[in-house]
């Protein structure tokens, strides 16, 4: 059986600070890198909360309802995240417009602008939440 054409890079956009969007692009970023896609996961304004350190939306009540109901968490997806090999940027800009500048960021968080990202995805495929 032969290959088929390598997969294309997945590039996530976070443009929302809340819950619900950040868990999903973990979500998404954790289930193209087990399938073996690169995954760029590209924060800007106020999705760069996600990758502070320690990330307040780990203090978010639907982690605990999540975890309840046997569904990973963001507590559970940030790691998998770093083990599965998923860049992860923070938006310089966005996190300039959020006031976040020289706020601690979780090791291993690039932080670079929009070209960096639209460099790293090349043809890739990409999705905004």
């Amino acid at each position: 059986m032969a290959a088929g054409p390598p997969a294309r890079t997945l590039g996530i956009l976070l443009l929302s600070g809340g819950h619900e969007r950040a868990h999903y692009a973990l979500v998404l970023a954790a289930g193209a890198a087990a399938l073996g896609r690169e995954v760029v996961l590209f924060a800007t304004n106020a999705g760069c909360r996600l990758f502070l350190d320690p990330s307040p939306l780990l203090a978010d009540p639907r982690e605990a309802a999540l975890e309840a109901r046997g569904v990973a968490g963001i507590a559970t997806l940030l790691p998998a995240a770093v083990e599965l090999g998923i860049r992860r940027i923070a938006c310089e800009a966005g996190l300039r417009a959020e006031d976040l500048t020289g706020a601690a960021l979780a090791p291993g968080v690039e932080v670079a602008g929009v070209a960096t990202f639209l460099a790293a995805l090349g043809d890739g495929q990409s999705v905004s939440l």
